[in-house]
């Protein structure tokens, strides 16, 4: 029962097109050939609009990416600067670890020759 509701929904839908069809075409202020050229002049329009409306997009997607190397790049320089920075504090760091560790080792040579110094005098 509900096949035949939707057969028959079809069919009446159909049946409107075809009314409308018809109708549109007797009381059409222009001719055929008026009409297509109407269409085939609307048609090259919108093709120059869509043309026009692609060329603007692309231009504004390049002038888009030019911007953004510029702030890749100063997103980079930054970043390079900032490295350079760590490595500097770092060789820092290790000649000051390196300066203690020196001292300590020296210390220890010099504790240790006067600790074994009285030892082998001793004997």
């Amino acid at each position: 029962m509900a096949e035949d509701n939707k057969v028959t929904g079809l069919a009446w839908f159909l049946a409107g097109l075809g009314v409308g069809a018809l109708v549109g075409i007797l009381y059409a202020p222009k001719s055929g050939r008026e009409t297509r050229d109407d269409i085939a002049h609307t048609a090259r329009e919108g093709s120059e609009y869509l043309r026009a409306k692609s060329r603007q997009a692309a231009e504004q997607v390049g002038t888009l990416v030019e911007r953004s190397k510029g702030q890749v790049g100063e997103y980079v320089d930054r970043g390079r600067a900032q490295w350079e920075e760590f490595v500097e504090r770092g060789k820092s760091l290790v000649n000051d670890q390196t300066t203690r560790v020196s001292a300590a080792v020296d210390a220890g040579r010099e504790a240790y020759k006067t600790a074994a110094a009285p030892v082998e005098s001793a004997e």
